[in-house]
C-alpha cells in the first residue's frame, strides 16, 4: 500500500493538491453534519475526487509525481466526469428499468472508462494484486458465463451494487470520519500519551520494552486501524528499545508487527473492514465491537504472555529507571487526551450511529487538547489543517480499494459465482465443518496477502461466508472468521506487509522475522476456530457459560504461547513443549472431556517442572550445608 507524499516545496501544484485534500475532508464532515445528498451524489463524488487526486499525484510507476503528466491530467478529468455521470443524469438513472432498458452509447462509454480508470488508479496506489483479481472476475463474467457484457457493465456502473455499492458507501460515510479522527488525535499528541501510558503500566516488568510495544500498538491501532501505519509510528521507539534490552532483531520486529496487526480487531475503532461488516450484517457498529472485544483481548493476552515467557527465558529485565514514567504523571499531563475516545464509546453506548459517534470524537479533540498546558501547543490552525490533509490522504487508498472491490462484488452478484464457489467449498469439505474452516482460512490468507484488509474481507464475504453459514456457523461468527484471516495475512509469509515494515526498523531478515511473527501471532490463527465452535466468546449466550468459556480460552492461549516459546514455570524440555502444545489445542473445542485432557497435560508439565526445579535446588542446598560457618 502506498500513501501519497507531496513534495516539500510550496509550488502552486502542491498547494492546490493540499487544498483539495482539505476540501475533501471538510466536505465529508459537512455531509456527516447535515446529511447525505443521496447515494449516487455522495458515492460518485467520493470516487471521483479520490481517483482524480490519485492520478494527479501518483504516476504510472506508482510513485509520487512532482507534476502530473498530460495524460494523467486527462485521466483525472475523465474519472471525475464519469464518476459524476450518474449524478448528472440522476432522473434518467432512477426512472429506467434495470436490465430491461438497453444502455445507450454514452452509458457504455462512461461506464467502460470508469471501470478502466478505477482499475488503473487502484494499481497505482495499491499495487497490481487487487486490480488483477478484479480483471480475473471480469474475464470470468465475459467468457465463462452467459451474462452479457452490457449487463455486467450495467451492474457495475448504473446500480448501487457495483462500484457505487456498499464498500464505497461505507468508505464515504463511516471510514472517512474515523480516519480524520485518527489523524486529528495523532496531531494533538495522543501517540505520546499511548507510549507514556504503556511505559508506566509495564515498564517495570520483565521484558518491559516488548510489553510496551504490545500495549502501545494495540491502543494506537484501535484508533488508526492500519497495521503498517502502526508499525511505522510506534515501532520507531519500541523496536530500538527492545533491541537495546537484549531481544533479537527478528523478535523485536515481529512483536511490533503482530501487536500493530491486532489493532484492526481491537475496539473502539478497529479497522476499516469492521464498518463494512456492520453494514453487511445489518447491525450497529457497536454490536460488531461487542462481538470482537473478547477475541481481540485473547489475541493480546497471548501476545503479552509470549513476550513475558520469552523475556523470562532470556532473562531480560525492565526498562531502565531513567526512561520509566510514573502513571500519575502521565494521567495528569496527558490523560485528558483519552476524552475523545471516551466520547466515541459513550455515543455508541447511548445508541447513536457510528458516523455521529465519530463526529462527537472529532468535536472533542481540540477542546480536550486545550485543557492542559502540556498539549495546548498542538492546537494551531496549521496543525488542524495538516490533520485534515493527513486524514483525507489516508482515505484515498481505502476508497480506491473499495471502488475496485465493488467491481469484484458486482461480478459475483450478477454471475452467481458466489453460490457456485460456496457449493465447491462444501463439496470439497465433504460437509465437514473443520475442513471447510481450514479451506476458508487458507483462501482468506491468500486473498489478504495481495490486497488490503477491507477488499480482502469483502471478497471473502461473497465467496466464503455463504458456505460457512450453510454448514451451520452463526452469521456473525462466519463474518468474523474471514475478517480475522484477512487481517492476519499481514504477518503471514511470503507477503507479510507488517513484518516487512517492521524489518525496515529492526534491520532483520524477513524469514526469521516471519517465523517469530507466526509464533507470536499463533493464537490469532486459533481464536477464530474457538468462536466458531463456541459463540460464547462473542459474548452470546448465558452469562455463566460465557465466563466459563472465556476462562477456558484464556488458559488455552496462554499455555499455547508458553509451549511455543519454551518457558512456563521455568525452561521447558522438548517433550514438555510438545505435550503443552497438544494440551493447548484441547481448549479449542468446548467439551468437558477434551478440556479435562488439556488440564491433565498442563498438570503433568507443571508437575515435571516443579520436580526439575526441586532437583536442581537440592545439590545447591547440600553444598551450602557442607560449607562450615565462618567464625
Amino acid at each position: 500500500m502506498r500513501l501519497i507524499t507531496l513534495p516539500a516545496d510550496q509550488s502552486v501544484f502542491t498547494l492546490l493538491v493540499r487544498a483539495a485534500l482539505i476540501g475533501m475532508a471538510v466536505y465529508h464532515l459537512q455531509v456527516a453534519l447535515f446529511g447525505s445528498p443521496g447515494p449516487y451524489i455522495l458515492r460518485g463524488l467520493h470516487v471521483g475526487i479520490t481517483l482524480c487526486l490519485v492520478f494527479l499525484t501518483v504516476n504510472w510507476k506508482g510513485k509520487a509525481a512532482e507534476r502530473p503528466a498530460l495524460h494523467d491530467i486527462v485521466f483525472a478529468v475523465a474519472v471525475l466526469a464519469t464518476a459524476l455521470y450518474p449524478t448528472l443524469n440522476l432522473e434518467y438513472i432512477q426512472t429506467r428499468f434495470i436490465y430491461v432498458d438497453p444502455l445507450d452509447t454514452m452509458d457504455i462509454v462512461a461506464g467502460s472508462v470508469l471501470v478502466l480508470l478505477v482499475l488503473e488508479g487502484t494499481r497505482r496506489l495499491l499495487g497490481p494484486a487487487l486490480p488483477v483479481t478484479a480483471i480475473g472476475f471480469l474475464i470470468y463474467a465475459f467468457f465463462a458465463t452467459s451474462t452479457l457484457p452490457s449487463v455486467v457493465l450495467e451492474q457495475l456502473f448504473m446500480t448501487t451494487e457495483g462500484i457505487f455499492g456498499i464498500p464505497i458507501a461505507v468508505s464515504a460515510t463511516y471510514m472517512v470520519l474515523f480516519i480524520i479522527f485518527g489523524a486529528l488525535v495523532e496531531r494533538m499528541g495522543i501517540g505520546q500519551l499511548f507510549m507514556d501510558f504503556a511505559i508506566a503500566l509495564t515498564g517495570r516488568q520483565a521484558g518491559g520494552p516488548a510489553k510496551v510495544a504490545c500495549i502501545t500498538s494495540g491502543m494506537f491501532g484501535s484508533v488508526s486501524g492500519s497495521a503498517v501505519a502502526n508499525v511505522m509510528t510506534t515501532g520507531t521507539f519500541s523496536i530500538p528499545l527492545m533491541k537495546r534490552m537484549g531481544f533479537r532483531a527478528p523478535f523485536a520486529g515481529a512483536v511490533e508487527a503482530v501487536a500493530s496487526t491486532g489493532g484492526q480487531i481491537m475496539p473502539p475503532v478497529m479497522g476499516a473492514a469492521a464498518f463494512v461488516m456492520a453494514e453487511y450484517l445489518g447491525v450497529s457498529y457497536l454490536t460488531v465491537a461487542v462481538f470482537a472485544i473478547m477475541p481481540a483481548l485473547l489475541y493480546y493476552l497471548a501476545l503479552f504472555a509470549a513476550v513475558h515467557f520469552e523475556a523470562k527465558r532470556l532473562n531480560i529485565g525492565s526498562i531502565p529507571k531513567d526512561q520509566q514514567v510514573p502513571l500519575r504523571k502521565v494521567l495528569l499531563e496527558r490523560g485528558h487526551l483519552f476524552l475523545p475516545l471516551v466520547a466515541i464509546v459513550g455515543a455508541l453506548l447511548l445508541g447513536y450511529s457510528a458516523p455521529f459517534a465519530a463526529l462527537c470524537g472529532i468535536a472533542s479533540v481540540i477542546p480536550s487538547a486545550l485543557l492542559r498546558k502540556s498539549t495546548r501547543g498542538y492546537v494551531t490552525i496549521g496543525n488542524i489543517l495538516r490533520a485534515l490533509e493527513d486524514g483525507a490522504r489516508n482515505v484515498l487508498s481505502i476508497a480506491a480499494a473499495c471502488a475496485c472491490a465493488g467491481i469484484v462484488v458486482g461480478v459475483i452478484d450478477i454471475t452467481g459465482i458466489g453460490l457456485s464457489f460456496s457449493n465447491f467449498v462444501i463439496s470439497a469439505a465433504q460437509d465437514t465443518l473443520v475442513i471447510a474452516l481450514l479451506l476458508s482460512m487458507v483462501a482468506g490468507i491468500i486473498l489478504g496477502m495481495g490486497m488490503p484488509t477491507t477488499p480482502a474481507y469483502i471478497v471473502q464475504v461473497a465467496l466464503l461466508v455463504p458456505a460457512l453459514v450453510k454448514l451451520g456457523v452463526q452469521v456473525q461468527a462466519a463474518h468474523l472468521f474471514v475478517f480475522y484471516f484477512a487481517i492476519l495475512s499481514a504477518i503471514t509469509p511470503p507477503v507479510a506487509m507488517a513484518v516487512y515494515a517492521a524489518n525496515t526498523l529492526s534491520k532483520a531478515r524477513i524469514w526469521p522475522s516471519s517465523v517469530a511473527a507466526i509464533k507470536l501471532g499463533a493464537t490469532g490463527f486459533i481464536v477464530p476456530f474457538m468462536f466458531v465452535y463456541e459463540p460464547s466468546i462473542l459474548l452470546q449466550g448465558e452469562p455463566l457459560r460465557i465466563v466459563f468459556v472465556i476462562l477456558q480460552a484464556a488458559v488455552g492461549v496462554t499455555i499455547l504461547a508458553a509451549s511455543l516459546h519454551g518457558y512456563l514455570a521455568g525452561p521447558m524440555t522438548r517433550w514438555q513443549q510438545v505435550l503443552l502444545f497438544a494440551a493447548s489445542l484441547c481448549f479449542i473445542y468446548p467439551d468437558w472431556r477434551v478440556t479435562a485432557a488439556g488440564l491433565t497435560g498442563l498438570a503433568v508439565v507443571l508437575g515435571a517442572q516443579m520436580l526439575d526445579r526441586r532437583s536442581r535446588r537440592r545439590p545447591v542446598m547440600e553444598q551450602q550445608a557442607a560449607v562450615p560457618p565462618s567464625e
